[in-house]
């Protein structure tokens, strides 16, 4: 059920995008890249190892949809994580926001695991000079594995002093109804080598004690296209 809603959700977006934006050019962007481990909300997802992860997006108007893959590592038959996703950009009195949805699907998990997952996404964020600030606030009926309903809320904020660097930094709290809810923090740099190949170099941490959660750096190379 968690899968065919998340489908549904996305194929809705390009449908809408087709109906009300007719006369937009379509575009579409690739990324590909590989980073040091995988890191989603302050946990490994690749059991410290390494992944190689790529991606497509296709914006028409203010509409927008994609699909992004990587590698996983689970402990068991897990072996990769597939998120396709949708929804609609547009500025409100200076803030750029960002309402959609997004599913979270892997391959080859146990037949009881119940990892398969969808949540709703609304953010907002709003630039000042060369500071941009945001927030965003992720919310799902029936969570990762064990869990049911779980929110995750996220301040954000980056800094650019010149053309081709990037610091920045964000802190989320996941709220869970089965497992402890837990903070969850980040701050880095991203250097734009050139238009096409960026690196960024990231801190991650938790305020969970685990092999899992505890606090990383981790460096990852991107292409896009």
């Amino acid at each position: 059920m968690k899968t065919i809603f998340a489908c549904a959700a996305a194929m809705a977006v390009l449908l809408t995008a087709s109906a009300v934006s007719a006369q937009e050019t379509p575009e579409i962007a690739w990324n590909l890249g590989a980073t040091s481990d995988y890191v989603f909300r302050g946990y490994s997802q690749t059991s410290e190892d390494p992944a190689i992860f790529g991606g497509v997006d296709l914006t028409v108007g203010s509409f927008y949809a994609g699909a992004w893959a990587s590698n996983v590592d689970f402990g068991d038959s897990t072996d990769a994580e597939i998120d396709l996703y949708g929804g609609y950009r547009s500025e409100v009195s200076g803030f750029a926001v960002d309402v959609g949805v997004v599913g979270y699907l892997y391959t080859s998990q146990p037949g009881a695991a119940d990892y398969d997952y969808a949540e709703l996404k609304a953010a907002a964020s709003r630039a000042f000079g060369p500071v941009t600030l945001g927030a965003s606030v992720y919310w799902s009926p029936d969570f990762f594995g064990a869990d049911d309903e779980a929110t995750y809320v996220e301040a954000n904020a980056s800094f650019s002093p010149a053309a081709q660097w990037t610091v920045s930094g964000a802190f989320g709290h996941q709220s869970l109804d089965v497992n402890d809810d837990y903070a969850t923090w980040n701050a880095g740099v991203a250097y734009a080598v050139t238009d096409n190949v960026a690196i960024d170099l990231r801190y991650h941490d938790t305020d969970v004690d685990g092999p899992l959660s505890d606090d990383r750096a981790v460096a990852t190379l991107k292409f896009l296209f």
